[in-house]
């Protein structure tokens, strides 16, 4: 048997820490000396030791620890591990993609924005669209995108693109609508032909990861402004490149056009 201060050296785990988790249940002590209450620890006990000191490097809680320690089956435990590290991914994705936004924005001379005035002119394309809440639009992209690449496949005649109402980004929820342009729409679940009317559009390109796409919406604004214009319906996105073309973000390309009229 080992004491907890000679298991606190083999393990790298502070006495304190392991006592925290005998009080949780976590990490119980093979031995609690009734006399002195010392806690003394089997060496068979180092490896799980090791193991939740691992989880909780990875910021594992607590109670998702236990579970993990707990579940007999292996398959149940490689699946709770993993659903945390995909967590963790999803966490790191948005920490790379804020510090690129930051480095962008503290930029002492940021490089001048390209905008091109384009004239769209109306057409008619599948779509599927759906008022949805700002938090909730990545996942009904997804099953949007999914749903009009099965209905149109090959006879898709230009990339995924999508409109944005104005509620969406001034109150949180708004009209969304994501189309692939096709010489015959067709009309199967929630894919309809869809007309988007003219529009006059200030056009930009950003970038990387979508993430991201705000500090160029900002910089599309400033030269919307700068240049007398103000913005008229809803914004318009191109996915030129993404990830269904490929897992590279800094080769994925979103045009951004803001229909716009001039102020006199």
């Amino acid at each position: 048997m080992l004491s907890i201060g000679e298991f606190s050296r083999l393990t790298h785990l502070s006495v304190r820490t392991l006592r925290r988790y005998h009080e949780g249940e976590l990490l119980e002590p093979a031995v609690v000396d009734e006399a002195t209450g010392y806690r003394y620890y089997a060496v068979e006990q180092i490896p799980v030791a090791q193991v939740i000191n691992r989880l909780r490097e990875l910021d594992v809680p607590l109670g998702d620890v236990q579970r993990i320690l707990r579940t007999p089956d292996p398959g149940v435990r490689a699946t709770l591990v993993a659903d945390h590290l995909q967590r963790l991914e999803a966490q790191l994705d948005r920490t790379r993609s804020a510090v690129a936004s930051l480095r962008r924005l503290l930029r002492p001379d940021p490089s001048p924005l390209e905008v091109e005035l384009r004239a769209e002119p109306a057409r008619t394309v599948a779509a599927v669209t759906a008022e949805v809440g700002h938090d909730d639009v990545e996942a009904w992209f997804a099953g949007a995108v999914a749903e009009l690449e099965a209905a149109v496949g090959e006879a898709a005649t230009g990339p995924l693109g999508g409109t944005y109402d104005n509620s969406l980004f001034e109150q949180g929820r708004g009209q969304v609508l994501l189309y692939l342009p096709t010489a015959a729409p067709p009309h199967t679940g929630r894919v309809r032909a869809v007309t988007l009317p003219a529009a006059e559009l200030a056009v930009t390109t950003h970038i990387g990861e979508h993430d991201g796409a705000d500090v160029t919406y900002g910089e599309l604004g400033i030269w919307v402004v700068a240049n007398a214009m103000s913005v008229a319906g809803p914004v318009r996105e191109v996915y030129r490149v993404g990830p269904r073309d490929t897992s590279d973000p800094a080769a994925w390309r979103t045009e951004i056009g803001w229909p716009v009229f001039r102020v006199t």
